[in-house]
């Protein structure tokens, strides 16, 4: 029963990691924009196939194909911003959050064309026998995705608590007008927070494409799961973020393993209707005084 209950664990804490990153996507954006960008999700498909793209297409060493799949998806936040969200910048924000829709679904039919609708995978980081504890085994792809997701934390952490971007980004999160008077170019800031979480979404996308087959279409349900996520930490709270992303993972993980895997991702919707009728500002605290904490 441990073993099951290990292995079960184990896999939540996996696919957890991966919602944290597209979680912590969602808050980089929200804190500077008050956008709920819906096409998050497509960074970390982005993310897979374009490592896939360079690691055995093109043949490319692996550590200069993570390096270029990375740099692809900030050219991709970064066109989207300057395309799309720029010029519309000073409209209603339901409407920017329908162009995020529109963005997701034009990215999608890009990935399609390009890539078919295939699975795609590589080859995990290191090769080995996977690791055994009490009975459940680990590939050693999972400790890869858990320990990158980490290093992103903390240096997520660093980067908006100690550089004077990050700085500058928690300041437009506080109050836009105060950030303009004291000469932060707040369109800078913007244009830096969509590269960014580009950036996060396709690490996590290249750390957990080894495990789960990556495929064309699964951005909008990450999209899902990392909304529910940043909204179950209390949205713009980027530890809420981290906490609820493995909170649904395992969640997630006991679901299939325990009831039944078709269950499986009606959990976040559920989970999520649940905190917007009963919580709205997320089981970790106020939303409005999370923008105004430390990340």
């Amino acid at each position: 029963m441990i073993t099951v209950f290990l292995q079960f664990l184990f896999s939540g804490l996996t696919t957890g990691a991966v919602y944290a990153l597209v979680g912590m996507g969602f808050n980089i954006i929200y804190n500077s924009t008050s956008i709920i960008n819906l096409a998050q999700g497509e960074f970390v498909v982005i993310g897979g196939l374009m490592m896939w793209f360079f690691t055995e297409s093109a043949k490319l060493p692996f550590i200069l194909s993570a390096v270029l799949t990375v740099l692809s998806a900030g050219l991709v936040g970064l066109l989207m911003e300057r395309l799309t969200i720029k010029p519309l910048k000073k409209t209603d924000l339901l409407l920017m959050i329908m162009v995020t829709i529109a963005v997701s679904i034009l990215m999608r039919g890009i990935l399609m064309f390009k890539f078919g609708k295939d699975s795609y995978s590589y080859p995990p980081f290191t090769a080995g026998e996977p690791i055994t504890i009490a009975g459940a085994i680990i590939q050693q792809q999972t400790l890869w995705v858990i320990g990158i997701t980490g290093v992103c934390i903390v240096l997520l952490f660093f980067f908006f608590n100690k550089t004077i971007i990050g700085k500058a980004m928690r300041a437009c999160a506080v109050d836009t007008t105060a950030a303009k008077l004291v000469g932060i170019n707040v369109s800078q800031i913007v244009m830096i927070s969509f590269i960014l979480s580009a950036m996060v979404g396709a690490i996590g996308g290249i750390a957990i494409t080894p495990i789960s087959l990556m495929e064309y279409d699964k951005g909008p349900m990450l999209a899902v799961k990392g909304f529910c996520v940043a909204i179950m930490g209390g949205l713009g709270r980027g530890r809420g973020a981290v906490i609820g992303g493995f909170v649904l993972g395992i969640l997630e993980s006991m679901t299939a393993g325990y009831i039944h895997s078709g269950l499986k991702d009606a959990v976040a919707l559920v989970i999520m209707l649940a905190i917007l009728f009963f919580k709205p500002a997320g089981i970790f605290g106020s939303a409005t005084m999370a923008r105004l904490r430390k990340f």
